[in-house]
């Protein structure tokens, strides 16, 4: 649509110069952003972004964790956004701009893609007007012709953009790399596919690495190995460290827990570590503990944590500092497990359980009196018979947290005949009713 004619039906419309160079500016740098998130991201201009999610999912729980995480950062950036996640790039790329968004399903591709228009195919102009005059509208359309007679009339460029589509076809995502992001790579003239030599080569690119960060007086935080098979197939793996460290076979131990889910297929031809977060690290000089192997030091804790984190996922490894409040659910919060002393002390309080359950789970309960602690109750299908009983405790809400319109909950410490020892409350006073619920165990 020409200026004045937009200007005719949109009288107040502002109008701006367009700025290409700038707009490709401010998507490098959001693809930079989103290096948080995998190893490999690559702009796609103008407005898009490929982000290879495999191997990185995991640390948010799921795929789809990573996906409402990653548009939630992004809205509140205020940047309106679309995003799918699909085995093949050219189904992410369609689903995302012309679908519904969210997951794509390994074994719903081709029933994903096949409503959409043939623009979610990425077809030049030509192609897609040569498309309409024919009356090929949609992706299904185009994929129920016979092949031989398709790629005749039509090109070999629109068979290929029809399979990466659909997944039939491979295509690489070259990842964005900044300048000083610190690097090492290794090409190899013959591919290697054995687990100990991948493991040599990683040692050795982790030495490189680590002899960049100290001329630049910082350590590792993340780092990221991208992985190159010669059939242009790819794997990434990822770790973080709870402290900055510049320990090159510390740093390649990371990887040993996730090193057997690589398949070397044919053969890989390149293997590049990137130190994709880094932190400032001075030099310190060795305690006299350490070098007498006192395996508490700090810096074995770090080691420890690093590995444990590699393991089962870094969000899964955390300490627990109190919070000051009454409310049970709110006296604790996680925080990483180096991370310095909060400066809150754990409140004095009547005894509290060694495990809390959230949410609380009912329970039914039978009391001689309405106002008596349980005598009875029944639990996950079980009775347990009370032999003692302590309580009650009245934890009152917090109004000044946004508790106005809770109500008091009374607390009874609970031994059964069995000797299993409980935390149960009434979520009103005796006078008033109330439901019956399970809250802890005591150890």
């Amino acid at each position: 649509m020409a200026l004045a004619q937009a200007q005719a039906l949109v009288p107040n419309l502002h109008v701006a110069d367009a700025t290409p160079d700038e707009d490709e500016a401010s998507l490098r740098e959001l693809a930079r952003w989103a290096i948080g998130y995998s190893p490999v991201v690559a702009p796609d201009p103008p407005d898009g972004l490929w982000i290879d999610i495999a191997g990185v999912a995991h640390l948010f729980g799921s795929e789809e964790n990573l996906l409402e995480d990653l548009t939630d950062r992004l809205t509140g950036r205020g940047i309106a956004v679309r995003a799918a996640v699909a085995d093949a790039p050219g189904a992410a790329w369609a689903v995302a701009r012309f679908g519904a968004g969210g997951i794509v399903p390994a074994d719903r591709t081709a029933d994903m893609v096949a409503p959409l228009p043939v623009r979610a195919l990425r077809l030049s102009a030509d192609k897609l007007g040569t498309l309409h005059r024919l009356g090929i509208e949609r992706v299904g359309q185009l994929a129920a012709m016979p092949r031989a007679p398709m790629v005749r009339r039509f090109g070999r460029d629109v068979a290929l953009r029809l399979d990466q589509a659909l997944g039939h076809a491979f295509e690489p995502i070259s990842p964005l790399i900044p300048h000083e992001t610190p690097m090492a790579s290794c090409v190899f003239a013959e591919p290697i596919g054995r687990s100990d030599d991948l493991k040599t080569i990683l040692l050795r690119l982790s030495q490189d690495l680590c002899r960049q960060l100290e001329r630049r007086g910082e350590g590792a935080r993340r780092l990221d190995l991208i992985i190159q098979r010669i059939d242009q197939k790819g794997a990434n793996l990822r770790v973080g460290t709870a402290k900055p460290t510049r320990d090159a076979r510390h740093l390649a131990k990371l990887f040993d827990e996730r090193m057997q889910t690589i398949d070397p297929g044919f053969g890989i031809e390149e293997v590049v570590l990137v130190a994709s977060k880094v932190e400032p690290l001075r030099e310190m000089q060795t305690e006299a503990r350490v070098i007498a192997g006192d395996s508490t030091s700090e810096a074995d804790m770090g080691r420890l944590v690093d590995r444990l984190g590699a393991r089962i996922g870094t969000g899964k490894v955390y300490r627990l500092a109190p919070v000051q409040s009454l409310i049970p659910e709110r006296m604790v919060r996680k925080i990483p497990p180096l991370a310095p002393p909060t400066g809150s002390a754990w409140p004095q309080t009547l005894p509290r359980p060694t495990r809390l359950l959230d949410p609380p789970e009912p329970v039914v309960v039978t009391a001689l009196l309405p106002d008596h602690p349980p005598a009875l109750f029944v639990w996950r299908k079980v009775r347990h018979r009370v032999a003692k009983a302590d309580g009650p405790e009245r934890i009152v809400p917090e109004w000044w947290n946004g508790d106005a319109g809770s109500v008091p909950r009374d607390y009874y410490r609970i031994e059964t005949e069995q000797g299993g020892r409980f935390w149960i409350f009434r979520d009103a006073p005796a006078d008033q009713g109330g439901n019956w619920w399970m809250h802890g165990l005591f150890s």
